[in-house]
């Protein structure tokens, strides 16, 4: 006999975020996706002067807004026909790389490490339910609980490195249109520097060594979740010289690669709490109009696809798409651990790679892999050399950005008329990865990957969360 389980939220510390499923045999047979909570950033947006939107739309989100910063400023230099200047490429680029590391940390140590280890319950709290599926010994055990709490310190350093040269963190100040608020100076870049040093050791020596671990030890993970098994980048990390993405854009489907066409996006709205005339092409969509009574509805979310096809996005996505090296840790542990002889991490094999475990560790071994980028951008960089062009005041004109967030593919699109912002819409990675069905009935990644899912104990269906963290919602 069918059950159906919500579990609401599903998300842990931020996000709202239900999952609905229907459990059959211990197996999800089927599953829905319900973002609870209607924002309205894009309306917020509208009739403020455009230089305004870079501060505004960081309030998206608090663990990734500096990946909203630079897409707002980015759009609005295309409406300007402007590029910024090298040094301000390098210094982007650092306080977005110091983004990627706090957030990929905080989401497997914060966010799901919690989904394979648990620590002692500490006076004056009861003892707590005891998880169904803990598998690591008391000594690794300890491991993870050290570096739980070591890894509150490593995030806290890459919150200092965003702040060092964009004034604060979370929200930064020094990313504005033209470029970047003010040059860096040279003890700037030595407290950089030492920072991001303490931050890759945590990665190489913790971080990715776990992931490894927890790859073997759950062996079944690392082959559940295939889900549709497609792939999209947008392309992050511009080179200082030639603009061209270091982590560059492209489309994964149907076991090829294609390249990645911005005119195929499209947002479904069929199954969404907005009128059917909220969809269509984030470069012309219009006002949104929220339909609370709407039949078939269940989420606040709208189905992004790319050319009638649901995507996944993220790291995993990011490390297919590019067939990134793997981490001089990741050489050694792959066959150690996985049974796998890599030195790329399509050769990890895609049944890996599209599973809970794949995305997890690709999330790790892109944060090595940023961190090393990192090492060069600072090396680049040119004491006191000007970060900025004059931005010109836009009275007329649209523009359109492509960039990535830690979680996956981020769009913005705006237009300017008479000097105020008439049109502004935002596409970040939740509405990739946890859209609902579209138009055409198709479940989104999230969804489908919660089909076939093994759900052993119904009152504690611990695979699901596990399998939704997995794509850092």
């Amino acid at each position: 006999m069918a059950v159906s389980i919500a579990i609401d939220p599903i998300t842990r510390i931020e996000g709202h975020l239900k999952a609905r499923l229907e459990v059959s045999d211990g197996v999800v047979q089927d599953a829905w996706l319900t973002g609870g909570m209607f924002r309205g950033f894009e309306t917020i947006l509208l009739g403020r002067d455009p230089m305004d939107a870079p501060q505004i739309v960081q309030r998206i989100c608090g663990v990734c807004p500096v990946s909203h910063a630079l897409a707002s400023c980015m759009a609005l230099e295309d409406a300007a026909k402007l590029s910024p200047p090298r040094e301000g490429r390098l210094l982007r680029n650092l306080m977005q790389g110091a983004n990627f590391l706090q957030s990929h940390i905080l989401s497997f140590y914060q966010l799901s490490s919690q989904d394979f280890f648990q620590g002692p319950a500490m006076p004056p709290f009861s003892p707590r339910q005891k998880h169904p599926d803990l598998r690591l010994g008391e000594a690794a055990t300890r491991m993870m609980l050290d570096q739980y709490l070591e890894s509150l310190d490593i995030r806290a350093l890459c919150h200092e490195m965003a702040a060092i040269f964009g004034g604060r963190m979370p929200h930064v100040h020094g990313i504005v249109p033209g470029g970047t608020s003010a040059p860096a100076s040279s003890g700037q870049i030595q407290e950089f520097r030492s920072r991001l040093k303490t931050v890759r050791e945590f990665v190489e020596k913790r971080y990715v060594p776990l992931l490894y671990l927890l790859s073997e030890t759950y062996d079944d993970l690392a082959h559940t979740g295939r889900g549709w098994a497609t792939a999209m980048c947008m392309g992050v990390f511009p080179h200082p010289d030639t603009g061209e993405y270091s982590i560059r854009a492209g489309v994964w489907a149907g076991g090829k690669e294609m390249p990645f066409d911005p005119g195929k996006v499209m947002e479904n709205v069929r199954y969404s709490w907005f009128t059917e005339e909220s969809g269509g092409s984030p470069f012309s969509a219009p006002p949104l109009a929220v339909d609370l009574d709407k039949a078939g509805a269940y989420s606040f979310s709208k189905a992004a696809r790319y050319d009638g096809m649901p995507m996944e996005v993220g790291p995993h996505a990011r490390m297919w798409i590019g067939d990134m090296e793997l981490s001089p840790m990741g050489r050694e542990l792959a066959p150690k651990h996985l049974g796998i002889r890599a030195r790329t991490f399509r050769e990890l094999g895609e049944d890996f790679v599209f599973s809970i475990m794949g995305r997890h560790l690709a999330r790790a071994e892109e944060t090595w892999l940023v961190a090393k980028a990192m090492e060069g951008w600072l090396d680049d960089l040119v004491p006191g050399a000007d970060p900025l062009l004059p931005m010109p005041k836009i009275w007329n004109g649209e523009g359109y950005s492509l960039t990535e967030a830690p979680r996956g593919s981020l769009m913005h699109c705006l237009r300017v008329e008479n000097g105020r912002l008439s049109f502004y819409q935002v596409l970040p990675a939740t509405l990739w990865n946890a859209s609902p069905r579209d138009d055409a009935g198709l479940r989104g990644p999230m969804e489908e990957a919660l089909v076939g899912l093994p759900v052993p104990e119904e009152d504690s269906p611990v695979n699901a969360g596990r399998l939704v963290r997995a794509f850092d919602p």
